[in-house]
């Protein structure tokens, strides 16, 4: 029996890239998708904000010098590219799935409206939440957590390469332990970076809880949904 009825998934675009240099790694996106799905035939209603760094890291040397909001806008381009890629993996794996901009591109996909988000949720499709908040100097996790509040998710996962929040860099520190949970006010407190300042602020305000767990263990999305002990719940 899932724990959650539906959850807000956030995929950064670097977990699209499998061990390429940028790009999208066409046995990663697959494999995703398969533990998306897997989630779907639960009963679980998912929603996915997907970031773009995985496509803007390979033109990140031309934005050197360049306007942070323009910077930022080809950065929301390129969720928008993941997002139909991720669309179009899930039709041929037999899941309905509909991308949702936050920028106005209506000859590719629809725009974001709330009520018709929500209606796409209670039908079974997954929705896939593309360009961000929409705004500048606003990263995918804040648009994880705007989305997530707009559409009653009772929990933000955020998908990493990590199993979770550690007492310390677990890459650097063999001593570093993982955490099961922690408040949101201990994670400040010790500098934890969970999300970025702005997002965390959003899901504790909000009350909406935060679980880190890596999208690289297999079947760790499908025991996170289950309620079973994956990943670091991150809570009030």
């Amino acid at each position: 029996m899932p724990a959650y009825k539906r959850i807000l998934l956030k995929l950064s675009g670097e977990a699209l890239m499998g061990d390429d240099a940028f790009g999208i790694n066409r046995a990663t996106i697959v494999r995703m998708v398969e533990e998306i799905a897997e989630v779907t035939r639960l009963g679980v209603e998912v929603a996915i904000v997907i970031g773009g760094g995985n496509i803007f890291r390979g033109v990140a040397g031309g934005s050197v010098g360049m306007d942070r909001a323009t910077a930022d806008y080809m950065g929301m381009l390129a969720t928008v590219m993941n997002s139909l890629a991720l669309a179009d993996t899930m039709e041929k794996a037999g899941v309905v799935a509909r991308v949702m901009s936050a920028i106005a591109i209506e000859q590719v996909v629809e725009p974001y409206v709330r009520p018709k988000a929500l209606q796409y949720l209670e039908e079974g499709k997954v929705v896939v939440f593309a360009a961000g908040t929409g705004n500048p100097f606003f990263t995918t996790d804040t648009a994880a957590a705007l989305r997530g509040a707009e559409i009653g998710a009772e929990i933000v996962l955020k998908a990493t390469k990590v199993d979770g929040v550690y007492s310390a860099d677990p890459n650097k520190d063999p001593t570093a332990s993982r955490y099961a949970t922690i408040s949101f006010d201990e994670a400040m407190a010790k500098n934890l970076q969970v999300m970025d300042a702005t997002a965390f602020a959003l899901c504790r305000d909000q009350k909406l809880p935060v679980k880190v767990f890596s999208i690289f263990k297999p079947g760790a999305l499908r025991k996170v949904v289950l309620g079973g002990d994956e990943g670091t719940l991150v809570h009030v």
